[in-house]
């Protein structure tokens, strides 16, 4: 399983299906038609938030999916599925991929994520794992806990790196992960673009995950009409 998901994606596209409740595309079924809609579109694989989304997409689309839970524990920062509890919803399910949040922030409960990794190895060893980090030292940690891919998901949204962009800090991020990183490295975060897919892609990396500017309608319709007032 995990030779045939690295395999896949190598070279390729990953969407990023996701709506939040306040959304208006918030729906599982809406969910996996957006999946079947980027699949054809030569997407080879999907990252998903929550067991209802991910069931519904698996169950019209033959497709591996990246899963994630996000869940807010009071104000603890960690939210991308930050314990134990949810990686073995995930992992409980058939996904290929679970992602958790791979920085060095305090996580709820006071789990540890070396802990979390440790446990999940030993009971799904046919999953991987994918660390969404924000900094090269997050990267380097999480490799050394043998994740087995890493990703630039939360680079611009730690307190570390508030306000910062993957792309218009010219990938700066990437150059540095790909000295010292020799797991596979996925680009996730503001690649919005064709053009930034196609740079960022020459650079060496494993795979990108697009999100918001494939999936997202209202935030693609907010730039045209930003065009126009200006």
């Amino acid at each position: 399983m995990k030779k045939d998901f690295l395999s896949e994606v190598k070279g390729n596209l990953i969407v990023s299906c996701q709506a939040l409740p306040d959304e208006p595309l918030f729906s599982p079924f809406i969910m996996s038609r957006m999946a079947k809609a980027a699949l054809e579109s030569g997407a080879k694989a999907i990252r998903a938030n929550t067991i209802a989304d991910i069931q519904c997409i698996k169950d019209v689309n033959d497709t591996a999916v990246i899963g994630i839970i996000k869940k807010e524990y009071g104000d603890n920062p960690v939210f991308i599925t930050p314990t134990l509890k949810e990686v073995r919803a995930l992992c409980s399910i058939g996904c290929e991929v679970v992602a958790m949040d791979g920085t060095l922030r305090k996580r709820p409960n006071g789990e540890e994520l070396a802990d979390i990794v440790a446990e999940i190895k030993k009971e799904y060893p046919e999953i991987l794992l994918m660390a969404d980090c924000s900094t090269v030292k997050d990267a380097l940690y999480c490799q050394d806990l043998d994740f087995d891919i890493i990703a630039t998901t939360l680079h611009g949204y730690t307190a570390e790196t508030k306000g910062q962009d993957i792309a218009n800090d010219d990938f700066s991020l990437v150059d540095d992960l790909l000295r010292v990183i020799t797991k596979p490295i996925i680009v996730e975060g503001n690649i919005d673009t064709p053009e930034k897919l196609a740079k960022v892609m020459k650079k060496g990396v494993f795979s990108v995950v697009v999100g918001s500017a494939i999936t997202r309608p209202q935030l693609i319709t907010k730039k045209f009409v930003a065009a126009l007032e200006s």
